[in-house]
């Protein structure tokens, strides 16, 4: 009996294991509007460098605003820290217009 149990242990401890990279990849590649993929890592790691505005925080919610890419996904740009900025909710909704026309999604 303490043979199945060890067994079983092991076998959990690798689906375990297993399940954990798969989620960390998938960290990378998740979907969004447009079909372009959204990085949580890269957004987490902005916040680390830039905190939100309003709290001073490095991390959670950031109230009043949201973070963007400078240079849109759908015109060419990269989801990395770099092409991310802070923008408050009406600036980002007014830039998303013209973004849209500019980049005719």
């Amino acid at each position: 009996m303490k043979r199945f149990f060890s067994i079983f242990f092991i076998i959990w401890l690798v689906a375990c294991s297993a399940k954990s990279e798969q989620l960390d990849l998938m960290d990378n590649y998740r979907p969004k509007k447009h079909g372009h993929h959204r990085s949580q890592k890269a957004k987490n790691r902005f916040k680390l460098s830039h905190p939100c505005p309003a709290t001073g925080l490095e991390y959670g919610a950031c109230p009043g605003y949201i973070i963007d890419h400078v240079i849109a996904l759908d015109c060419g740009g990269i989801d990395d820290p770099s092409n991310m900025q802070w923008q408050t909710i009406s600036e980002a909704k007014s830039k998303d217009k013209w973004e849209r026309k500019a980049c005719q999604f």
